[in-house]
């Protein structure tokens, strides 16, 4: 039998288009876990560049890849001006009535 070589995937080098990462965030978005949430910024971040990002936003190229990890914790002002140098944007929506309690 063969050895099989397995490699990381990393989502950053899928990424291609605004609707592609718009979708990319959302589902993050709906799964709900700020780690997942953060994770999928960073990602995002990184498809487009982490350092015109940081530039973009003013905020240090390390402490993005940092708050913008599964681990990290961006602050909401972070998180904003990150979606924004990103080309997108958040959105609220009602959430579906049978869930709602």
């Amino acid at each position: 039998m063969s050895k099989k070589i397995v490699t990381d995937w990393d989502p950053s080098e899928h990424l291609e288009t605004t609707e592609e990462m718009a979708r990319y965030l959302e589902a993050a978005l709906e799964d709900g876990d700020s780690g997942v949430i953060a994770a999928a910024l960073g990602d995002i971040a990184r498809s487009k560049g982490m350092a015109s990002i940081a530039e973009a936003t003013g905020l240090g190229r390390e402490s993005l890849y940092k708050s913008l990890s599964e681990n990290g914790n961006p602050e909401l002002t972070t998180v904003l001006k990150v979606v924004d140098a990103l080309g997108l944007k958040l959105t609220a929506v009602p959430v579906d009535s049978d869930k709602a309690a």
